[in-house]
């Protein structure tokens, strides 16, 4: 076992002090095209030499195809690195900071049999070796692999001690193995062993680079290359000769963007009609110039009005004036950053025959058809399973590994952040489900792909369904899924029961050897842990059901679980033979790279919550599949559209799709009351205010649905940026010192390497192109992650199939299958996933999800924006992803409440808008400027609230008297913000309805949660106080009858005190004003219908928070309702007695009426 405590440059990192670092004892190892090892020493051989050797390496701008002869066949994958991944994902692999890393061999991971190959513990053969129970290893179909002629099954661990130390003789034939290429650097003396990535010579991502730089023509194809090469084909359709080698040499001006990488293409490639992948749907002009109109005249209008309000003081009642006069100019102001954005909306379309013609359609340039497109690495984060039912995560996963999605181009990551063994078997059942469940939705285009809502379809299952055995096969898949659904929910039980049964099993063994060492000395009582146990009879190594040290959720070790391995590069089709209830004949059984992480945590450390877990997982899948693209979803988020991921590789690999940093997908919810009561829905924000974001720089990011550009993520800049100007330019920009710097910059990136050109960073003038060397100060020192990154910017570039495409890479040049995974690489896993890692690096503050708010996501946009990235906002016509969202009213306020604290936070932070780069385009600004500005709305809102209740109180108006320039002035702004409003309507394709619940939800939230998260982060600012959220609970109600019983749940919480003293005070005014003005000798009409109107305004828009309190229709008492009345009579009756209207004595009402 290696025990460093970081990776394999640890020896020139900073080391904390007070922590003691072991020495690494991993030896240094290039594996050579042949397959042979040469070793480095540490003694003699230094990381400068290393570098050397690296950069010593040259790739010539031409490729040389040697055709497959009998002398010279593609060699295929040995026996022994097959026989590693077997045993990768077969073994759990816990470490961290200052331990051992340890590949723990599990028989099983939950207590049900696995029976799909690709999956962890998947039933097998057992060694034959007498005295080992050892499992025989398989390749892709669940077939043993024997490595002797003699088909004697030898497991693993065997296979090692037989070549190592028993001069490679089959224990069953006596006979000499014929192929013994073992990977002698997997394992070392002791056997399961797990050295570091070697860093000397050429690692795993350089030659996989290496490999596609040699593909620069869409003809060529490496020996090492998938697929056979269509020689035929070649000869016919170029003009090119057979015999032993044939070269293609670049000629002047080239293909592409860059000069350098000209290699000649066919004539005809680039005489073919070229189509886009997407299109952008301008608004029409009849809708879009009258809505830009409105907006300007509404602007005009409200000048005009706050002028006029100015100048005309309300002598009678100044404080009422001024009070109002103040809010007013404060919602203008709030207004005008609100609609400024909104004047360049847009809507985008897709192409998905285009993309499958490009990438995954037989071709000159892709001979095999196999799939070009790029990877994607799925993010599921997870924290606390009884918040967060493992269940619904189940689903979540299923719908991710059903997804229509060239299989060996999908990794699905879950982030189990409380490191909980529930979370872990649920994992695991869902795996062993996906077997069943995958082939049956590609067999039967299952939409969607999530069972629990496909089985709970309102509509007709069978519609559109042409296959004669759809039927049954549904009828034994919803059978199946019940079953499972039943395992799933007796996990907590199952994992409670059996780790009760091994404690007392250890307590007995425990009292047993303290009898015998105790003899006739009395005996003291024993304290045993109580452990947590897995499946196979062992310690779980993340947080116990009764903490304990090193076991709780915040101080465990690190853990990655490979539950299903990478599959195979080729389809594998079922067949009849295969151990399943159902025909998969013709249908593809692959599932996706699936892999449970649960980062170490350790007291002492700022884990940084869920950001803190996404950067964990960008860095082991960064290690173990590397796609250049990450699409992060929340536990209760699935795919409801199995094409979603196409969808947004359509922006992605579209001309000019390389400056795009996430392609954003609206939110869309299910359980939601059908009056969407709270504004669940969210309807305005994501199809107005999204939809107008993306006619400038693009939509902000809102946490999940969101497909990411990987080297956006690391913090790179954009291979092409503009400079906008700003709030605060300066001279400098414009002098010749700043186009001398801009001239520097460009030229040190011109001598760049071409693979490095668009790694850049702009923090300095000398960073214009990056230096990889400086790489490890910024992400760690992990020399394997380092290596990533310019195979993930190189394998994200879009397909450059046409000579305007900027920054592309040649056809076919990802058709190459993946490096399968072996232990070492787990074992740098999992040291990129510990505590330490990120001290004294960048991630966290430009790297990564950025930490410091509570609203890391809007965050985490704004510094790509910032950077010169732009982002696109994908409305499928299908919905992409479907989540759920809490209806109950107390979760939904502090839902909305922990939203407004991250925005109060970014407004006191150095992300305000007001510090925005040149980079970001103005009006982007002022979109983000009012994302850190609209809780302070709350103040304002709070006091106007009340103004109608003052008015009618003091008998006095906000203005001197109801006067036609005051009304005119209130009509044209309330028509025009109508108007307005339903041209909105109509090119966003929302409701009226929904447009007035969220104007009833902007006042509720206002006056509540929005006031509370202002003083909050006034408290965090000045005093320092940190507040703490806890998950929004996802549980049901307790009625099951009912969908929505959350829905009339009644919960309290301090956030609806201000809501309910607005409601009481506006009803208790509107019964004063009206006593007042009744008992008047002269009544004054016009200012109670002044003081009603506006009073009925607030209350009908707090109308829904009303209906909240009131519990479920018919639980509230009449009694409740007769009480109010007469204590809303009482009060206004007792007000007049106490102070009389003008004109009139005490005697006509109630007598003489006088406190003692």
């Amino acid at each position: 076992m290696f025990k460093p405590s970081r990776s394999n440059l640890s020896d020139s990192s900073d080391i904390p002090p007070g922590r003691p670092m072991r020495p690494p004892t991993a030896t240094f190892a290039r594996r050579t095209p042949s397959g042979h090892y040469v070793n480095y020493s540490r003694d003699n051989l230094s990381r400068d030499d290393l570098d050397s050797e690296i950069g010593s390496v040259e790739f010539m701008n031409y490729t040389v195809h040697i055709p497959p002869t009998p002398d010279n066949q593609p060699m295929d994958p040995s026996i022994s690195q097959r026989v590693e991944e077997q045993y990768v994902s077969n073994s759990l692999f816990t470490g961290g900071f200052n331990s051992v890393t340890r590949a723990h061999l599990m028989d099983k991971v939950t207590e049900s049999e696995a029976s799909h190959p690709q999956m962890a513990g998947a039933k097998g053969s057992s060694c034959a070796v007498p005295g080992c129970d050892g499992k025989v290893m398989s390749d892709e179909r669940g077939m043993d692999i024997l490595p002797c002629e003699c088909d004697f099954k030898i497991c693993r661990d065997c296979y090692i001690e037989a070549v190592k130390g028993g001069d490679a003789i089959c224990p069953g034939c006596k006979e000499p193995y014929k192929q013994t290429d073992l990977d002698e650097k997997a394992v070392d003396n002791g056997g399961r062993h797990l050295p570091l990535p070697s860093s000397g010579g050429m690692s795993k991502m350089e030659r996989r680079l290496s490999l596609m730089k040699s593909t620069k023509s869409g003809f060529m194809r490496s020996q090492t290359g998938a697929g056979e090469f269509d020689h035929n084909r070649w000869l016919f359709e170029t003009k090119g000769t057979y015999g032993y080698g044939n070269a293609i040499w670049p000629k002047e001006g080239g293909f592409g963007n860059d000069s350098d990488d000209g290699v000649c293409e066919p004539t005809e490639f680039l005489n073919k009609p070229w189509r886009p992948l997407t299109r952008k749907l301008k608004v029409p002009a009849a809708v879009i110039s009258p809505y830009r109109l409105l907006a300007f005249t509404r602007l005009a209008t409200l000048a005009l009005f706050l002028a006029w309000r100015i100048k005309h003081i309300n002598t009678d009642a100044p404080w009422l004036w001024g009070m109002s006069v103040v809010c007013e100019i404060w919602f203008a102001f709030s207004w005008v950053l609100d609609q400024l954005p909104k004047l360049s909306p847009v809507n985008r379309v897709t192409d998905l025959n285009v993309l499958k013609e490009k990438f995954e359609t037989t071709s000159p340039q892709n001979p095999t058809g196999r799939s070009d497109l790029p990877g994607v690495d799925m993010f599921v984060s997870t924290a606390d399973p009884e918040k967060e039912p493992p269940l619904v995560t189940a689903n979540t996963i299923l719908s991710i590994l059903a997804a229509d999605y060239p299989v060996e181009k999908l990794s699905c990551y879950v982030s189990d952040d409380g490191g909980a063994l529930l979370t872990f078997e649920a994992m695991a059942e869902a795996a062993s489900f996906a077997n069943l469940w995958v082939p049956f939705c590609r067999k039967h285009s299952i939409e969607p792909r999530n069972p629990e809502s496909y089985f709970n379809l309102k509509r007709d299952p069978f519609k559109n369904k042409v296959k004669q055995d759809f039927v049954k096969d549904r009828r034994r898949m919803k059978r199946e899924y019940d079953e499972f659904k039943v395992r799933i929910n007796g996990l907590p039980d199952s994992i409670r029961r059996r780790s009760d049964a091994y404690n007392a099993r250890e307590e007995i063994k425990a009292m047993k050897l303290q009898r015998e060492q105790a003899g006739d000395e009395p005996l003291e009582p024993l304290k045993i842990p109580k452990a947590t146990w897995m499946a196979d009879g062992t310690h779980w190594p993340g947080t116990w059901l009764h903490p304990a040290a090193e076991h709780s959720k915040g101080d465990h070790a690190g853990i990655i679980q490979v539950m299903l391995k990478p599959p195979s590069d080729e389809p594998l089709v079922g067949s009849a033979n295969d151990n399943v209830p159902l025909d998969f004949t013709e249908v593809d059984i692959r599932l996706p790279l699936l892999v449970y992480v649960s980062r170490e945590k350790r007291p002492g450390y700022d884990h940084n919550k869920k950001a803190g877990a996404m950067n964990a997982l960008v860095r082991a899948s960064a290690i173990m599949s590397n796609g250049p693209f990450i699409l992060n979803l929340d536990c209760d988020h699935y795919i409801y559209n199995s094409q979603a991921i196409r969808e947004g590789m359509c922006f992605m690999m579209d001309r000019g799709g390389d400056r795009i940093c996430y392609v954003q997908f609206p939110q869309r919810f299910e359980g939601i009351d059908p009056s969407d009561r709270y504004a669940n829905h969210n309807t305005v924000f994501f199809d107005v205010n999204m939809r107008a974001l993306d006619g400038l720089q693009g939509p902000v990011y809102v946490g999940t649905g969101c497909l990411f550009r990987r080297i956006a993520l690391y913090g790179f800049d954009p291979p092409r940026s503009k400079d906008h100007a700003g709030f605060f330019e300066t001279c400098c920009c414009c002098c010749s010192g700043g186009s001398r710097r801009k001239k520097r910059v460009v030229n040190a990136a011109s001598s760049m390497p071409e693979e490095n050109r668009s790694l850049r960073m702009g923090d300095s003038d000398d960073e214009g192109g990056m230096n990889l060397s400086l790489l490890p100060k910024r992400f760690g020192n992990s020399s394997f992650l380092v290596d990533s990154i310019p195979v993930a910017e190189f394998q994200g570039r879009p397909l450059a199939d046409h000579p305007s495409i900027k920054n592309g890479r040649p056809p076919g040049a990802l058709t190459i299958p993946r490096d399968l995974l072996d232990a070492s690489t787990v074992a740098e896993a999992i040291s990129v996933i510990s505590c330490w890692y990120e001290d004294k690096t960048e991630w966290g503050g430009r790297i990564g999800w950025i930490y410091g708010s509570v609203t890391e996501d809007v965050v985490t946009g704004y510094r790509m924006h910032n950077r010169g990235w732009r982002s696109i906002y994908c409305v499928t016509k299908r919905d992409a992803f479907r989540g759920t969202a809490p209806i109950n009213l107390t979760d939904r306020l502090h839902q909305v409440l922990r939203w407004a604290t991250g925005s109060v936070e970014i407004f006191f932070s150095r992300n305000n808008a007001f510090l925005a780069s040149p980079k970001m385009k103005l009006l982007q600004r002022i979109a983000y400027l009012n994302v850190g500005i609209y809780p302070f709305t709350s103040i304002f809102l709070i006091v106007y609230c009340f103004l109608p209740a003052l008015s009618l109180f003091s008998g006095q108006f906000i203005v001197q008297t109801l006067n036609i320039t005051f009304l005119a002035y209130l009509l044209i702004i309330s028509l025009t913000l109508c108007l307005l409003a339903l041209l909105e309507i109509k090119w966003s394709g929302i409701t009226l309805e929904e447009w007035w619940r969220n104007e009833q939800f902007w006042l509720i939230g206002g006056t509540s949660a929005h006031l509370a998260a202002v003083l909050q982060g006034l408290l965090k600012v000045i005093a320092g106080i940190e507040i703490s959220f806890t998950l929004t609970s996802k549980s049901s109600g307790e009625d099951n009858d009912d969908e929505f019983a959350d829905l009339y749940i009644i919960k309290w919480t301090s956030l609806m005190i201000p809501p309910i003293v607005i409601m009481m005070v506006n009803l208790i005014a509107i019964a004063v004003g009206f006593s007042r003005t009744i008992y008047s000798t002269i009544p004054q009409w016009s200012r109670l219908l002044g003081g009603v109107f506006f009073s009925f305004w607030v209350l009908a828009h707090l109308y829904p928070f009303a209906k909240g309190l009131m519990g479920r229709r018919g639980r509230t008492p009449t009694i409740v309702y007769v009480w109010s009345g007469l204590i809303a009579i009482t009060v206004s009756l007792l007000w007049v007695a106490i102070k009389p209207p003008s004109g009139s004595s005490n005697s006509d009402i109630g007598g003489s009426f006088s406190f003692p």
